[in-house]
């Protein structure tokens, strides 16, 4: 789900409700939640993931307005929150995003594919990102990342999209209390080193401007979360309704305020 740090529910055997609007059921090793249109696109990518090798849920295809994929045992949620603390479980999280890159790198939907974000294929210079390459939507199994869920808002855009989204959450782009309150950090983290281990480990030099890259993904996910909520999309209605967006604004003026030496 495109979550923004919102996806806190641990993924349980149960039904999940989002502004009254989303349902999400388990029954053993298969998972069936609401279909929408971008699902037609996401089953594409899953099979050629599926293909590569790549550890995701499987597609088995749709049943009336539902979609239906298979399961991946583990831990998610708020579990993968502290996951990415210490520095090798950061180092494993920058792999992985590396190994999904690498994963996707030749593939190109059919030019009539429709994503969350609209109709497309990828442009030069573009992958299909994930898009919500949040901690949450790792699956782990004690140290080890085994699976990666959350692909209803893929969508063709430039790699250096996922890599400011993951450093968002993974150097943290956060103040210092909500790391230690909430983010599991037993101590202020030291973003600028988090940010070169996380780069390091995917394999490229810290990007220039590294904090307006941050605030520029932030921005394209206030704007998505916008277009979503006009098109009547749960959760995005009800956190537009909830002020959510708000939050992001905040959010976009600390990253821009932060100095990182």
């Amino acid at each position: 789900m495109w979550s923004s740090g919102r996806a806190t529910e641990p993924r349980a055997e149960r039904r999940r409700d989002a502004g009254g609007a989303q349902r999400v059921q388990r029954t053993g090793a298969v998972v069936r939640r609401p279909a929408n249109f971008w699902t037609p696109a996401v089953h594409g990518l899953l099979g050629h993931l599926q293909a590569a090798g790549f550890p995701a849920p499987r597609p088995l295809g749709t049943e009336g307005e539902r979609e239906i994929l298979t399961w991946i045992d583990g831990e998610s949620g708020p579990a993968g929150w502290a996951k990415i603390v210490p520095e090798n479980g950061l180092r494993r999280w920058a792999a992985f995003l590396r190994r999904y890159h690498d994963a996707v790198a030749g593939y190109r939907p059919p030019a009539g594919s429709t994503w969350s974000s609209g109709p497309g294929t990828c442009a030069p210079g573009e992958i299909i990102c994930h898009c919500d390459f949040g901690p949450w939507n790792g699956v782990w199994q004690g140290e080890r990342i085994v699976g990666l869920i959350g692909f209803e808002h893929a969508r063709p855009a430039p790699p250096l999209f996922d890599i400011a989204y993951a450093l968002e959450y993974a150097a943290p782009f956060r103040d210092d209390s909500e790391c230690l309150r909430w983010l599991r950090y037993p101590r202020p983290p030291d973003r600028r080193r988090r940010i070169e281990i996380f780069c390091d480990t995917y394999g490229i030099a810290v990007p220039a401007d590294i904090t307006g890259r941050v605030a520029w993904q932030q921005r394209l996910v206030l704007e998505h979360c916008q277009a979503l909520a006009r098109q009547g999309i749960e959760p995005q209605v009800t956190w537009v309704r909830e002020g959510y967006l708000d939050t992001i604004r905040a959010r976009i003026n600390w990253t821009e305020s932060l100095h990182i030496p």
